[in-house]
């Protein structure tokens, strides 16, 4: 016998068993070396004494022996995508026939009220005005300042009304008994187009609370008006920080039924006299332009003068797709372009159209509208004969818009420009302020509609990618930058307070590793403030054919207008409930991918970075979250990988079993698998629906013996609930849905459930039927004529809704896989003193102190005891309220694969540490998990996972006790020794024991990237690339644009006073500073004030004096900071996981002197290696692919390279571009604004410049 452990029988069992036995090569110690026998036998003392503790503290064998009545079920892929795509499918049609009455609703409003006048003391509920029961002054919306207009009108003031939080609405204080409106900053409620809609509108209220009673699970409703405002159900008070910058007009849901998808060419002239005021209101409306554009849309960007240049020259001869990630990068070069030289019309507008007719013919881009915008300051002539020859010989397939600039413009410049639009079945609009841009520009989405409306029958219903629903994307850029002027002021406060310390080296690394944290990608799990949905909508169109207007006297003029759009939200996360996960079972999972290859719902879309969204959140591609294990570069995917993307896009049908690679923990560890994808398509909208499942481990599940009924349990029982099973210490997945009631709330799940049980033990239970949509009211009168007061009128604003409501809705199948766990395992609610006969329980717990073991099963279930027993843990919130997310929990997901590996194992972990994230040593615990497999015959699947904690010390202390002995020579090196260092690795490289506990949680390689270089080269561990393509990188911000600077005498005057207004300031605080040396918070805030303003307005060639220059110099270099803009981009790291296969082979190697300085053993029955490294040889310089990522530098932009290299997209279905009717209609442009908004303008002019 060559060894002792612990003095137990069954220990030294497992170590004779043990085919790494120290007997079978027996090396004595040479002098001040630590021989392998050593590290081997430490190895295999540690592993088995660790697993005997374990199989103790979780009772594992009890576990496994719950279970033995389950049944193994074949899970099988195709049969389970096919029902979760027909219950998607069930919802949407919910949805969709909720919005239906809502269109229709309107259109018979409108054709009967809209013409009627509207009360002088009307009141309606605005949203922006409305109180709550909290109002915070910081929170506030944006005041209106005061007028003194002569002719000002006393408006009625906006109705009152009690608003209260509702879990539903997101804990958002609404009241549900009417509607509010939202109106934008730049309408006027009380413009007569405006006021008519609300006043009509008000009848939507009845709809809305139908809606809402028949479906409890509808979301917000609303009706977004052509003219601006939207009413919303239910009411709420609008919240806008800092400004109100929401249009209705300009979001996807409105955007993508207005009008079917366009391809869409702008050409903004760029001549010598487009400079100044003209410039910027071209740049508005172009910016403008692209806010109207969605992702099913195309667009180019050009500007011309002598020449046409595309405004971003990798995006030349092309259309690019409307993409968040494109307009913005359109957008940063509206920056950028010089006017100079004359404009030339011919070739402008000829290289739109032959670009126009490329795409047409090759049936690319949108397929569908075409249009050109012409922004300019006037034109020549007509230049009828380059329409006649690209534009009028194919029946006028391309739409013209013209955009007007300037304020004194000739007449025959609006009569050309007009006619360009007129005879091309465009809109023609004169703008002279950046104030009327916005309701301008909009104008085009009402044209695009007209077809639309003219046919009538057909609305199409519109679903749309992904989207936040708290904030605007563009409100992103504005958010980092206030971040970066609190960190800038930050900074120069500091200084001023004691300079000597801010100067200093400690003081600047110390800033520096601050700045490198926030620029930190994947901690970022606090996107909880935002809500991420997708919207279903429809177009509502006004029925009149013909309008009466004032024109030389009354007449009737053909019209057809676009009311606005109906729609409502559907919450991700309800999508997701309806997936039932845990039929898809642990390390698999379901996504959906739209018509556009991109994702709607994953569980590695990751859209928020820093509590901000990202600027292309709603474009990651399928192949950009799925990553196949292959040896490809970033961005350059395999044909088998776009094939099979190109399968789930056009909606097939269809499996494939593919080798990937995912991260997990916060992007901290990999793992590599095979997985089996299944996929179908959602019917009747822009969806595929694909489930993941692990090719070995996901072939079976666990299912409750059929005779397990909850139902006749409870009545067998005497009416004894199940929840007699769920006393103490439990928690259920949290966004799983068990049971759900739409009339009461609970303050908990686990509330909730307890609700539930305690109903399904009652008698006459019944389980509800899945909720199917109620028969939807067509009208099939028509409407030819409008019958007042008629009866067919009444009947028409009537809503018939016969389907019973269900007060709540159960999913049978996983209630039932619940029940059982809870049933099954109620015993581990008792003491494991109490039920342990084993002598050696005091010992143990006395051994590891303070004790938590766990039990978490395949139905969300989770169980946690203590030892010794305690009420509540004052470091840390209870297991199972700090991990309660069962199969989703990363000790879940590894313990599950690890059984594959050896399936007596447990896996063992520690917090990572990080410099973000440091780990604080004395708090810190060790995780250990491990699987518990049912099997029957030759099927077997996971029932749950088993596993404790306990403090990090209590390891450390047990692991140095076993390195520090001998076990052949009562003399011998040890881990004691000062030349040696010893660590426990888990199989991702982290460190989870170290000698120096500063090491604990930090990556291995960081430690010593000599040895882990070797043992990567030893195929010990595998470096795994991983590619983020959702990350996010900072570019510098430039601050000024001198290209925009119109040079004039009143601008050299500005810059005099600026100069004098400055250096007066800087004058005043250097004196001010030599007599105040304990200057309070406020004057320090002040000269921070003058500095900002200072770097707004200095100029290169207003420098202050020379003697200044040096100090400032060294005052720019340490206090102010780089101003950067965040950027979409891609970032690659090196994650590692560990090769078990000949793993033995590649480990029994001795030590080489210096050459190979290390010994490494896996440490039995877990995940660990015992790396023992000699201290003494010298550390040799390696080149480590560290876990940090880096971003990947391609030879252009990544909006570039995505667009030279685009993938594969479904164009929509649906597209109505033409109508025989419309050539009857006049109405092709506007010259000035309606006197009666002229007010409004100046209005809007005002808040515009007093935000900026």
């Amino acid at each position: 016998m060559c060894n002792r452990v612990g003095g137990s029988i069954s220990i030294l069992v497992l170590l004779l068993l043990n085919p790494r036995n120290c007997s079978a090569s027996i090396q004595y110690d040479a002098p001040g070396k630590i021989s392998l026998n050593s590290v081997q036998a430490w190895a295999v003392k540690l592993g088995t004494e660790l697993y005997h503790f374990g199989e103790f503290i979780t009772r594992k064998k009890e576990v496994q022996d719950s279970f033995k009545s389950a049944q193994i079920e074949v899970r099988d892929g195709e049969k389970l995508v096919q029902n979760m795509a027909d219950d998607i499918r069930a919802m949407m049609e919910l949805k969709i026939s909720a919005v239906k009455r809502i269109v229709e609703a309107a259109e018979n409003m409108a054709f009967d009220k809209q013409n009627e006048p509207v009360p002088e003391d009307f009141q309606f509920y605005n949203s922006k005005e409305m109180d709550e029961p909290y109002d915070d002054v910081s929170l506030t919306t944006t005041p209106e300042p005061e007028f003194n207009v002569d002719n000002w009108i006393v408006r009625p003031p906006t109705k009152s009304a009690h608003l209260q939080s509702n879990p539903h609405f997101s804990n958002i204080p609404v009241n549900a008994n009417f509607s509010s409106v939202h109106v934008p900053t730049n309408v006027y409620a009380w413009a007569p187009e405006v006021i008519k809609g609300i006043h009509w509108s008000e009848g939507l209220d009845t709809h809305f609370i139908n809606n809402y009673q028949s479906d409890p699970t509808l979301s917000w409703q609303y009706f977004g008006s052509s003219t601006g405002f939207m009413r919303h159900y239910p009411a709420m008070k609008w919240r806008a920080d800092p400004v109100d910058i929401y249009d209705c007009r300009t979001r996807a849901w409105y955007m993508e039924a207005a009008a079917s998808p366009k391809d869409v060419v702008i050409l903004v002239d760029r001549s010598g006299s487009m400079t100044g005021q003209r410039r910027d209101i071209a740049k508005h409306v172009v910016t403008n332009i692209l806010d109207t554009l969605g992702n099913n849309d195309f667009v180019s960007v050009m500007t011309f003068a002598d020449t046409v240049e595309e405004i971003v020259p990798c995006f030349e001869d092309s259309l690019v797709q409307a993409t968040l990630g494109n307009l913005r990068e359109l957008k940063l070069a509206l920056d950028n372009f010089e006017t100079m030289e004359i404009a030339n019309f011919s070739a402008a507008l000829t290289r739109a159209f032959e670009l126009l007719e490329i795409y047409r013919n090759n049936s690319g881009g949108a397929n569908c509208n075409q249009a050109i915008m012409l922004v300019t300051d006037g034109v020549p002539y007509n230049y009828k004969e380059i329409f006649e020859r690209y534009n009028w010989k194919y029946e006028t397939p391309v739409r013209v818009f013209t955009y007007l600039i300037g304020r004194e413009v000739k007449v025959a410049d609006v009569r050309e420009v007009k006619w360009m639009a007129c005879a091309n079945r465009g809109f023609y609009v004169h703008l002279s302020t950046l104030a009327e841009v916005r309701e301008r520009v909009l104008e085009h989405v009402n044209v695009l509609a007209r077809p639309l409306v003219l046919q009538r029958e057909k609305h199409p219903v519109v679903w749309t990618p992904v989207y936040a629903n708290v904030t605007d994307p563009k409100v992103a850029d504005y958010l980092w930058e206030q971040r970066e002027r609190a960190e800038q002021k930050e900074r120069f406060l500091s200084q001023r307070r004691d300079k000597v310390l801010f100067n200093s080296e400690k003081e600047q690394d110390r800033r520096w590793r601050i700045t490198q944290m926030k620029q930190g990608q994947y901690s970022e799990l606090g996107n909880s403030q935002y809500q991420l949905m997708t919207s279903v909508s429809m177009p509502v169109y006004d029925l009149r054919h013909n309008e009466s207007v004032e024109e030389n006297g009354p007449k009737e003029m053909r019209i057809a207008k676009l009311l606005g759009v109906a729609g409502t939200d559907v919450p991700l996360s309800e999508i997701q409930a309806l997936m039932t996960p845990y039929k898809i079972g642990v390390n698999g999972y379901a996504f959906i991918v739209t018509n556009n290859g991109y994702i709607l719902l994953h569980p590695d879309l990751r859209p928020v970075f820093q509590q901000i969204l990202k600027p292309s959140y709603n474009s990651v591609d399928m192949i950009e979250v799925e990553l196949f294990d292959d040896d490809r570069g970033p961005r350059n995917f395999s044909k088998e990988l776009t094939a099979l993307r190109k399968e789930i896009i056009d909606q097939k049908t269809g499996n494939k079993v593919m080798n990937v690679k995912y991260h997990l923990d916060d992007m901290k560890r990999v793992s590599r698998a095979k997985k089996h994808y299944f996929w179908t398509g959602i019917s009747d909208s822009p969806f595929t629906l694909v489930v993941t499942i692990p090719e070995n481990y996901g072939r079976h599940r666990i299912t409750p013996p059929p005779t397990d009924d909850i139902h006749r349990l409870s009545l067998t029982s005497k009416n004894i609930s199940a929840r007699q099973y769920l006393s103490d210490k439990w928690s259920v997945h949290p966004d799983w849905l068990y049971c759900r009631h739409y009339e009461r709330t609970f303050s908990s799940p686990e509330e909730e459930l307890l609700y539930f049980l305690e109903r399904v033990a009652k008698p006459g239970w019944r389980w509800p039927a899945k909720p199917r949509p109620p028969e939807h009211h067509k009208n099939k009168q028509g409407h030819e004529r409008h019958n007042n007061g008629t009866p067919e009128t009444k009947d028409r604003n009537k809503v018939t809704n016969s389907t019973p409501r269900n007060e709540y809705y159960c999913d049978h199948g996983l209630m039932q896989a619940l029940v059982y766990d809870a049933r099954n395992t109620a015993w581990f609610n008792k003491s494991i003193s109490d039920s342990a006969s084993d002598e050696k329980a005091s010992e143990f717990i006395q051994r590891f102190g303070y004790i938590v073991a766990f039990l978490s099963t395949h139905s969300g279930l989770t169980r946690w005891q203590t030892h010794p027993p305690r009420e509540q843990d004052n470091v840390r919130a209870e297991f199972g309220k700090q991990w309660p997310r069962s199969i989703d929990e990363v000790w879940y997901r590894r313990a599950v694969e690890q059984h594959y590996v050896d399936p007596l194992s447990y896996v063992y972990s520690v917090e990572i540490n990080t410099d973000k994230f440091p780990l604080n040593i004395s708090n810190a615990v060790v995780t250990a998990s491990h699987a518990v497999f049912h099997g029957d015959g030759y099927k077997k699947a996971p029932a749950a996972v088993v596993g404790f904690q306990f403090k990090h010390e209590r390891l450390s202390e047990w692991f140095e006790n076993i390195t520090s002995s001998c076990e052949h020579n009562k003399e011998c090196v040890t881990c004691l020794s000062d030349t040696w260092d010893c660590y426990l690795v888990d199989n991702n490289g982290w460190i989870v024991v170290s000698e120096d506990v500063t090491q604990n949680g930090q990556f291995f390689g960081r430690i010593r990237p000599d040895i882990m270089t070797k043992l990567v080269e030893d195929e010990v561990y595998k470096a795994v690339h991983i590619v983020d393509y959702q990350a996010v990188c900072f570019r510098e911000k430039k601050t000024t644009n001198p290209a925009s600077t119109l040079m004039t005498p009143l601008h050299n005057f500005k810059i005099i006073t600026s100069w004098f207004v400055s250096t007066t300031l800087w004058f005043y605080n250097s004196i001010a500073l030599s007599f105040a040396q304990a200057s309070s918070y406020s004057f320090d805030d002040v000269a921070y004030q003058s500095y900002e303003n200072d770097e707004e307005n200095d100029d290169s060639y207003m420098s202050k004096p020379t003697n200044m220059r040096t100090l400032e110099r060294d005052f720019e270099k340490l206090v102010l900071i780089n101003r950067t803009r965040p950027t979409p981009c891609d970032r690659e790291m090196f994650l590692y996981q560990l090769e078990y296969s000949n793993l033995d082979a590649k480990l029994n190697k001795p030590v080489k002197d210096c050459e190979r300085p290390f010994y490494a053993q896996l440490v039995n029955y877990t995940n660990m290696l015992m790396i023992v490294v000699d201290a003494s040889c010298p550390r040799e310089e390696a080149s480590m692919s560290f876990i940090e990522a880096t971003e990947v530098q391609y030879n252009e932009s990544l909006p570039c390279l995505k667009h030279v290299h685009p993938l594969y997209r479904k164009q929509p279905t649906s597209c109505i571009k033409n109508h025989t009717e419309e050539s009857n209609i006049d109405m092709c442009g506007r010259g000035s604004l309606p006197s009666s908004n002229f007010f409004w303008i100046i209005f809007s002019t005002f808040v515009t410049y007093h935000h900026l």
